[in-house]
């Protein structure tokens, strides 16, 4: 039997996916069949319902031979709403890391950690450890509600963020599958202890009336298909933009009055950046308000906005299955007359809000109860120790030491809190020693706002590089800002190795996109705060290719921007005809503002690398060494 109604949008028929969903036995087969198997991966069909169990299957893609079988291996992600991280559960990750994974954790987009690394035999294993330290990972992947983000401030004398955090919890354990298959096939039917849902949660799940959910099922708000495709929720407060709220299906922005007191949420829907390069039906799209609910509602319209998705999203075509489709192809008026049918009844007016800012909340700060809390920048989340660079080690003595929960920030952060002040000296020590900046002041512009998703060698979808890439290329940006006279300019950088767009590059002031082995299309124009989308301004450009690229349009940024415009800003107002104008009569070496003028000469990657690396051990600007070798070599002839 089928509890969940057939899309009315098309007579198509339905994905491979949706007949794997309907006779999964509700998330059960087959994995719990194979997990049982004496195998090295699982089945393509099981891949996809392991997904809902929060895991991907990978290969190592630097160990692929030709002949041999696949390096098989598996990642898991925690889901954490609004970014949570009690003590036990970081020390059980980090032993997880070392007994099973690669010996590095990895801090997600959406306020999770990803273990990458384990082996089908030690899946089992892992994922109870996970249970059993007030962890999980049910939901983190799949056609379902992902994990659901907040501002990560722990600001105890604003009560905003008290709600936002509280909200993002109740919603993800509305939207929390409820079938027993998880803790049936990882913990042997165990059910872990863990938090008491709040009352009016579990009342809205089982309330019905208007279409929201299916009586007598064992999925009340989903059924047995599930959502058409996965559903991304936040929950911020006015102003806070830390979340890339238009990036999300569904995002509640906390309204409250003159006293602090919660009143109600204001209610953007249809974002989402996943799009196929050449496949102009499918693109990024920014979230659209919908509506205003009183707090006593909430819970009934996230139901309505997911029932409609569910019921009307299209189940034919996976990359048109995104809540941005439903809503691009109906328009948001239609939306929000459909979600008021399942809602019950019209919906207030959008509420007015002021601008929203992006805040990364690093380094030390007050957090208004008399305590503080500490955010500590990683790069591109990877949580790892490599030679003098101590950041694993750093935070779990930390950890151990003071027993500080986390949050994790959708910028790829970590930010400890309750910090009693007596023991910041202590905790700064332990940062100094293992090699730790904790001032945001002294860490690189760029790398501080950019971020990058894994790709190679894990990922599957992986085009080309990202997070191995990313930093060579942000210095490569420094250099030439630093050649043409932008030496006190930065922006937000984000790259991807594919289209699917994880570190939501297309929000980016510059976005590199994979498109190619070695090759990105790139985006320009979004803003410093992630309020607007960028666009594609070249659909593959070679690594080798970035400076000839860029230095035209930081040029004609440097020349043609209004007073202190961002460089997002400055790309969005000026067009890209005239970037490709100007672009397109630039003379590389063009005198720049000292005078002097400048030469373009490639290396090959191997020189580079190693041209790098000697230049850190000397401790020598990159130029001044290639000056001295090519002085010896002509004195040489």
């Amino acid at each position: 039997m089928i509890n969940s109604a057939p899309s009315p949008v098309s007579t198509r028929k339905p994905s491979k996916v949706e007949g794997l969903k309907e006779n999964s036995n509700f998330l059960r087969e087959p994995v719990a069949t194979e997990i049982l198997q004496d195998t090295t991966h699982f089945t393509e069909d099981a891949i996809q319902i392991l997904k809902f169990h929060g895991s991907y299957q990978q290969d190592n893609r630097d160990n692929r031979v030709k002949g041999q079988e696949k390096d098989y291996q598996m990642m898991l992600r925690t889901k954490n709403p609004g970014g949570l991280v009690p003590p036990q559960l970081y020390l059980a990750l980090d032993k997880l890391a070392d007994e099973y994974g690669n010996h590095t954790l990895r801090a997600t987009t959406r306020q999770g950690f990803q273990l990458h690394g384990i082996l089908k035999k030690n899946l089992k294993a892992a994922i109870a450890t996970i249970v059993k330290n007030l962890g999980s990972t049910l939901g983190a992947c799949g056609d379902i509600n992902r994990n659901v983000m907040a501002p990560p401030a722990p600001f105890k004398n604003r009560s905003e963020y008290q709600y936002a955090w509280e909200y993002a919890q109740n919603i993800a354990d509305l939207l929390s599958p409820q079938t027993g298959a998880y803790y049936e096939i990882w913990l042997d039917g165990e059910k872990a202890i863990s938090a008491e849902e709040h009352p009016d949660v579990k009342a809205a799940r089982q309330k019905n009336g208007t279409g929201t959910i299916f009586h007598d099922s064992v999925e009340p708000i989903y059924g047995t298909h599930y959502m058409p495709r996965k559903f991304k929720v936040c929950v911020t407060v006015p102003g806070d933009n830390s979340v890339d709220l238009y990036s999300q299906d569904l995002t509640l922005v906390v309204m409250t009055n003159k006293k602090g007191e919660l009143q109600g949420f204001n209610v953007f829907a249809g974002g989402g950046l996943g799009r196929t390069h050449n496949k102009e039906e499918t693109f990024a799209r920014l979230a659209d308000p919908i509506c205003y609910v009183a707090k006593d509602d909430v819970y009934d319209i996230v139901k309505a906005i997911v029932a409609t998705q569910r019921d009307y999203g299209d189940r034919t075509d996976r990359r048109h299955a995104r809540l941005k489709y439903l809503i691009n192809d109906w328009g948001v008026e239609k939306f929000r007359s459909k979600v008021e049918e399942y809602f019950g009844k019209a919906v207030e007016p959008f509420k007015q809000l002021p601008k929203f800012k992006y805040q990364d909340f690093l380094g030390w700060n007050e957090q208004g109860d008399g305590k503080l809390f500490l955010g500590i920048s990683i790069d591109n989340g990877r949580v790892k120790d490599e030679g003098s660079f101590q950041l694993k080690t750093a935070l779990r003595t930390i950890v151990a030491q003071f027993n500080l929960p986390i949050r994790l920030t959708p910028n790829q952060n970590l930010i400890f809190y309750d910090i009693a002040p007596e023991d910041q000296e202590a905790i700064q020590e332990i940062l100094d020693k293992c090699g730790i900046i904790a001032d945001p002041s002294q860490i690189a512009a760029l790398t501080r706002y950019a971020m990058a998703c894994p790709a190679l060698p894990t990922c599957g979808l992986a085009i080309t590089e990202s997070e191995r890439a990313i930093p060579g290329i942000l210095e490569r940006i420094r250099a030439l800002l630093d050649q043409v006279g932008l030496q006190k300019d930065h922006f937000v950088v984000r790259m991807t190795g594919c289209p699917n767009g994880c570190a939501r590059p297309y929000m980016a002031e510059l976005g590199f996109v994979g498109s190619a082995p070695e090759s990105y299309q790139v985006w320009l124009g979004g803003s410093p705060d992630q309020t607007r989308l960028a666009q594609p301004i070249i659909e593959k450009l070679h690594h080798n290719d970035i400076e000839s690229f860029l230095e035209p349009i930081f040029v004609f940024f440097k020349k043609s921007r209004k007073g202190k415009e961002s460089f997002g800003d400055f790309c969005d107002r000026i067009g890209f005809d005239a970037i490709r104008e100007f672009s397109a009569t630039y003379t590389p070496g063009e005198p720049t503002s000292s005078g002097k003028s400048r030469h373009r000469v490639s290396l090959r990657d191997d020189v580079y690398s190693q041209l790098k690396e000697t230049a850190e051990k000397l401790n020598k600007p990159m130029t001044e060494l290639v000056h001295e070798a090519l002085d010896k070599y002509f004195q040489s002839l």
